[in-house]
């Protein structure tokens, strides 16, 4: 890879942080997710990623349901789990 196209890829990222686009297409996702384009496009065909195919071709994936998957099944902190356990045993006195 050359500079020229580091450079390039790095504005592209540039842009997709900056939020200026809502819908990604399925390159964007990828550069966006770290996920490769084969693996990306396998979770959607299984059904497994939120995603849309307007005319039956392209995918496209919104911006905001792509955050909210790519954070489901949270994992709780240590911290957090104390927190929790300390607040249970001292409601339950």
């Amino acid at each position: 890879m050359d500079i020229i196209e580091i450079q390039e890829k790095l504005d592209r990222i540039e842009r997709l942080l900056l939020g200026s686009k809502q819908v990604l297409t399925l390159d964007e996702a990828c550069e966006y997710t770290g996920i490769s384009r084969s693996y990306l496009y396998k979770l959607t065909s299984a059904g497994i990623v939120p995603h849309s195919k307007p005319n039956g071709k392209l995918i496209f994936f919104d911006i905001n349901r792509l955050n909210e998957w790519l954070l489901q099944n949270n994992r709780k902190s240590k911290s957090e789990i104390q927190n929790e356990a300390l607040s249970y045993i001292l409601k339950k006195r």
